[in-house]
């Protein structure tokens, strides 16, 4: 169906049209806030709130872009928001477990490269996990990622060339497992 008649039916109020647009975008909507945030409940509050935001400012699209662009930008500005507010609660708490040994805390290997990987990847800042999950996970073009997040193509292909350095130097003691 052409974006611009199913815009418009969801602007007149139409709840087919509105299932339709939300059928549409669901999956890959949940599947980067979930890639983003690791949480699943995280990442359906975020979906929610994106597809919120969505119906609420419809009538702001103006179809520079395609429509399932301007979706991923508002679902990147939420997931971006939620991550900040979660870092900004969390990093309020401190188990009591913890507080007792602080500063004598012991290095434990980790030879799960899996968790590993997943670990290193949230420990990236926000833009740049933004750029690798979308590019390397997601499949996006980089085209794709500068129209969602607003940045230049060339600022997308650096984040993820950046993204990817943090990544190999986090895991550089797994190179040796992986060499022929």
């Amino acid at each position: 169906m052409d974006e611009r008649h199913l815009i418009a039916r969801v602007l007149a109020g139409d709840p087919a049209a509105e299932r339709e647009l939300y059928e549409a975008h669901v999956d890959r909507v949940y599947r980067l806030a979930f890639r983003m945030t690791g949480d699943d409940a995280q990442a359906q509050d975020c979906t929610q709130d994106t597809f919120v935001r969505v119906f609420d400012r419809l009538k702001e699209f103006r179809g520079e872009a395609a429509l399932s662009t301007w979706i991923y930008t508002v679902a990147t500005s939420v997931v971006l928001n939620s991550l900040r507010t979660v870092k900004r609660i969390r990093g309020r708490e401190m188990p009591e477990e913890a507080a007792a040994n602080l500063g004598h805390l012991p290095r434990r290997a980790e030879p799960d490269l899996k968790r590993r990987l997943r670990d290193a990847i949230e420990g990236l800042p926000a833009k740049l996990r933004m750029v690798f999950v979308m590019h390397d996970v997601e499949g996006y073009t980089h085209d794709e990622i500068g129209g969602a997040l607003g940045v230049p193509v060339g600022t997308s292909k650096a984040q993820l060339f950046r993204a990817r350095a943090r990544l190999r130097e986090a895991l550089a003691d797994f190179a040796g497992e992986w060499a022929v």
